[in-house]
């Protein structure tokens, strides 16, 4: 299986809910980044481990968000990185507001 294929797989996993098969992939050592500003750790500052993730990342989004989602669009294999070009969407549930945000991820495999 290559990387490409292999990061693809954990987005098909995360739409489908299968959030355990994701945080099994990664490293127990993860450093996680967000952009700097984002509401879940304004500073910047990554989340480390899988746990973090879920708990101060993942758990939080599903709590703020209906239906929060990834749309990956192309993925770039870049060696030992795998840049994925991709979409979020959902509505916040405070606010109504519909999510539509462009985002870039890039993952160290």
């Amino acid at each position: 299986m290559s990387k490409v294929e292999m990061i693809s797989g954990l987005y098909e996993a995360f739409g489908r809910g299968d959030v355990p098969a994701v945080l099994g992939a990664m490293d127990p050592q993860i450093h996680w980044h967000e952009a700097e500003g984002n509401p879940y750790q304004p500073s910047g500052a990554p989340f480390i481990g899988p746990d973090a993730v879920l708990n101060e990342l993942f758990m939080k989004l599903g709590e703020d968000f209906e239906g929060f989602a990834v749309h990956p669009r192309t993925f770039h294999d870049a060696g030992d990185v795998v840049v994925v070009e991709a979409r979020y969407s959902g509505e916040h549930r405070g606010t109504g507001k519909e999510l539509d945000t462009q985002v870039c991820h890039v993952w160290t495999v």
